[in-house]
C-alpha cells in the first residue's frame, strides 16, 4: 500500500474509534432488555422498581433515622429495625468503645438491611469539642481550628482523613461539616461568609474523595443564636436580606457547586422571625421549599436535626412534629435517643399518609431520593 493510502487508512481508524468512544461515553448494556441505555436512565429505572416494590410502611420507615441502644444488635434494637423498617441509624459515644466494636456493630446493623436498601450509618465527627470516642481516637481539629490557620487545603486534609478512619467502622454519613458562621465554641470555620465558603468547598472535596456522605448544618444557620436549641426554642431576629448576603453563602456555594447527591443539608430548629413568623425552620416549609429547594435549587436530602431536641420536645408532640417537618418539606427526620420517640413518630407519619395529610407522591419524591442517594453512593 502506498505511503498516502496508509495514512488515510490509519486517519479512517482514528476516526472510527472516536466515534465508537463518543457512542459508548455514557452507555451500558441492559441485559433484560438486550439493549444499550444511558447510565442515568438505568440508575433511575433500578430505584423505581425497588421504590415500586415497597409497602407504604417500608417507605415511611426509609424516612426517619434513629439511635439505638447498645453496643451491638439485641433483641430491642432488632425488633426496632425489622418492625419500622428504619432506613438509617447513629450512633453515639454510647453505642462505641473501641474501632473493633463500632465495626462489629456497623456490620451487624447492615446485615439487617431489607429489600437490600442498605442503611444510613451516620455519626457526628465534626472535631473539635463534637468527636466520638476521644478515649480511643484522637479526635480531628475543631473546625475553628482549621480556619485560624487561614489555609482551606488543610479542611481539604482533616475531611478526607475523618472519611477513610470512618470508613473503616462501617460509617457511611458524617454530620459535618458545620456551614453556620461563628456558631457555639469551635464549631465553624469563621464568622465570616465568604472565608466559611471557601473552607466548605475545601471540606466538602475531601469528604467526596474519601467517599463519605457529609452534610452541610444548621441551615440556615445557627450561628447567630443566643441561646441553644438543644434546651429551648431559639428566635433570630434579622432580615431576610441580611440572611441572604451572611448566612446563605457558604450553604449557597456548595449547593451551586457540588452533586447534590453526595451531601445532605440538616435543618437547624432555630426560628427566623422574618422569614416565617413562629415556626422552627425545621417545620418551615418557607426554610425548606421555599428557600432551599426552590430559591437555592437544592435537589439532594433534606434531613432534620434531632426531633427530641428541646426547642421541638418542650413544644410539639412528637408525632405532630415528624407529620409537620414532613409537610415543610423534610425527607428523613431524625430521632436520637429514645426508642417510644421514633415509635410515635413512625406512626404518626403513617397515619398521615393514610388518612391524606401527606400525599403518597410526596413520601414516593422522598424515598425516591434517599434510594437513588443510597445506590449511587454505595453500589
Amino acid at each position: 500500500m502506498c505511503r498516502t493510502g496508509k495514512k488515510l487508512l490509519l486517519i479512517f481508524l482514528l476516526v472510527t474509534f472516536a466515534v465508537m468512544l463518543l457512542g459508548c461515553g455514557k452507555q451500558i448494556y441492559n441485559e433484560s432488555e438486550g439493549k444499550n441505555v444511558s447510565k442515568e436512565a438505568s440508575v433511575d429505572e433500578k430505584v423505581d422498581k425497588i421504590l415500586s416494590s415497597m409497602s407504604q410502611t417500608e417507605k415511611i420507615g426509609q424516612m426517619m433515622m434513629i439511635g439505638i441502644h447498645g453496643t451491638d444488635v439485641n433483641e430491642d434494637s432488632l425488633f426496632m429495625l425489622h418492625q419500622y423498617h428504619f432506613g438509617g441509624i447513629i450512633l453515639f459515644d454510647r453505642n462505641m468503645k473501641n474501632k473493633e466494636q463500632v465495626a462489629l456493630l456497623n456490620q451487624h446493623l447492615q446485615e439487617q438491611c431489607e429489600e437490600k436498601i442498605p442503611l444510613f450509618i451516620a455519626v457526628d465527627e465534626e472535631g473539635g469539642s463534637v468527636a466520638r470516642m476521644k478515649e480511643v481516637l484522637i479526635p480531628p481539629k475543631s473546625q475553628l481550628a482549621i480556619g485560624e490557620t487561614g489555609n482551606p487545603e488543610n479542611a481539604y486534609k482533616s475531611a478526607y482523613d475523618i472519611s477513610l478512619e470512618l470508613k473503616k467502622m462501617g460509617f457511611n454519613v458524617n454530620f459535618a461539616p458545620v456551614a453556620d458562621l461563628g456558631s457555639f465554641k469551635d464549631r465553624h470555620f469563621s464568622a465570616d461568609p465568604y472565608i466559611t465558603a471557601e473552607f466548605l468547598s475545601e471540606a466538602a472535596k475531601g469528604y467526596e474523595d474519601g467517599g463519605m456522605i457529609y452534610c452541610l448544618k444548621h441551615f440556615p444557620g445557627i450561628g447567630k443564636g443566643k441561646t441553644d436549641s438543644h434546651d429551648d426554642s431559639v428566635v433570630v431576629d434579622i432580615s431576610r436580606d441580611e440572611i441572604l448576603k451572611n448566612d446563605i453563602i457558604p450553604f449557597k456555594k456548595i449547593i451551586s457547586e457540588r452533586d447534590n447527591e453526595d451531601f445532605m443539608v440538616m435543618i437547624s430548629h432555630v426560628t427566623f422571625s422574618k422569614l416565617d413568623k413562629n415556626t422552627p425552620s425545621s417545620i418551615s416549609s418557607v426554610i425548606m421549599k421555599d428557600l432551599l429547594r426552590d430559591e437555592l435549587n437544592y435537589q439532594g436530602l433534606i434531613i432534620t436535626d434531632d426531633m427530641e431536641m428541646g426547642a421541638i420536645a418542650k413544644h410539639y408532640g412528637y408525632r405532630r412534629a415528624a407529620v409537620e417537618a414532613v409537610k415543610a418539606g423534610a425527607d428523613i427526620v431524625l430521632m436520637c435517643h429514645e426508642y417510644q420517640h421514633a415509635q410515635e413518630a413512625y406512626e404518626g407519619l403513617l397515619e398521615a399518609l393514610e388518612n391524606g395529610e401527606i400525599s403518597k407522591v410526596q413520601i414516593d419524591n422522598s424515598v425516591r431520593r434517599i434510594i437513588r442517594t443510597k445506590y449511587i453512593n454505595f453500589k
